[in-house]
């Protein structure tokens, strides 16, 4: 039995199995915490394994979770179905939506930049395919969070775009696509400065966008921008990881922020991709290791490609070298947040525990 959290160390179901849900997302519903993610079990890097599925884990403590099974589960038969475990599927966002009382899920395709869209009527599932190849505006995607006003209903969406802006927009009464039009919340970025595993959270009347560079699976520095509006308006406030003189945000990337219901307390939920990695892979200047470098070149001339000229396939061959690693031993580093007035901050804990800080909370 676990009685804390122990950032970066591995973390074991109630079966004793190593959790598999990265890119992950907790979602609360009749006193239980679920815990959703890719299941990267098989994802040793040595074939063309990606994500077999999304895993769901069940909780009453946050510290011990016992295995639901996959709420999406990989399609082995159909190489063209969006679940073979070749897609490049990740990062699970869900919603319940109160007016359809539907669940709502997204899935990332890196592999070609778009969204699939699935609903359901119980968390569980069955999920059933509404859009399975969605490009908000006509725009290659990436990294994305959803967000829902409680008090209106109403959703919105946060995502990187043709790995140069991160746009945010609205979405419809459905959850199931974006409306109106979109807004630009960084735009004109270039790898590794590109903005992505956007993550938003809601505090005080507060909008907090959390994003990593772009530099694949090795770590980077965060940036935290804040607004007073849902969709414009946001201001840098920094790196948030108090102390890494690293700047490799705690060796991890954050892939969602949880609040504890009821309390003013809230969980960056982070994987640590590459535990391999003891460098710390990334220098304060954010230049790529030379090694790294040496091999993107190589692979990008054995192609034939230039990377300026063939910019978009150049890109997506560094990003496929630099994830040719084993993440089925990628664990998780999940950190609260500290508030200093407006200023959100990360401090590192080898371990700790929810109920310490309830002598700080309403």
């Amino acid at each position: 039995m676990n009685d804390r959290i122990r950032p970066g160390q591995p973390w074991f179901d109630t079966e004793g199995k190593r959790i598999q849900a990265h890119g992950a997302q907790l979602f609360f519903e009749n006193n239980t915490y679920y815990w959703i993610g890719e299941n990267k079990e098989h994802t040793t890097g040595t074939d063309e394994i990606w994500t077999w599925g999304i895993r769901l884990y069940s909780s009453c403590d946050l510290y011990n979770w016992k295995d639901e099974g996959l709420i999406v589960a990989p399609d082995t038969e159909n190489k063209n179905s969006i679940f073979h475990p070749s897609r490049h599927m990740d990062r699970p966002h869900l919603l319940f939506n109160e007016r359809t009382k539907k669940y709502v899920l997204w899935l990332k395709y890196c592999d070609d930049a778009h969204y699939a869209v699935l609903t359901a009527d119980k968390l569980k599932g069955p999920y059933t395919v509404v859009n399975a190849r969605y490009f908000p505006y006509g725009a290659k995607c990436g990294d994305y969070d959803l967000a829902k006003d409680e008090s209106t209903g109403n959703g919105y969406i946060y995502f990187e775009v043709n790995h140069s802006d991160v746009w945010a927009a609205k979405l419809n009464a459905d959850y199931t696509e974006t409306e109106g039009e979109p807004y630009v919340i960084y735009t004109g970025l270039k790898p590794p400065m590109t903005r992505e595993a956007v993550t938003h959270l809601y505090r005080n009347g507060k909008h907090y966008l959390i994003t990593s560079g772009m530099t694949g699976y090795r770590p980077n520095p965060s940036e935290v921008a804040v607004s007073d509006n849902w969709l414009t308006g946001y201001v840098v406030q920094g790196d948030p990881h108090v102390g890494d003189k690293s700047r490799t945000s705690f060796h991890s990337q954050i892939s969602s922020v949880f609040k504890i219901p009821g309390k003013d307390f809230y969980i960056a939920l982070a994987d640590r991709w590459r535990p391999d990695l003891n460098d710390w892979s990334y220098t304060g200047d954010m230049q790529p290791d030379p090694d790294m470098k040496k091999r993107i070149a190589e692979r990008l001339q054995m192609l034939g490609l230039d990377p300026v000229k063939d910019r978009e396939k150049a890109m997506k061959v560094a990003i496929a070298v630099t994830e040719e690693c084993d993440t089925s031993v990628a664990d998780y580093v999940w950190l609260p947040l500290e508030f200093r007035g407006e200023t959100l901050k990360i401090n590192w804990k080898d371990e700790w525990k929810v109920e310490e800080y309830e002598k700080f909370l309403p």
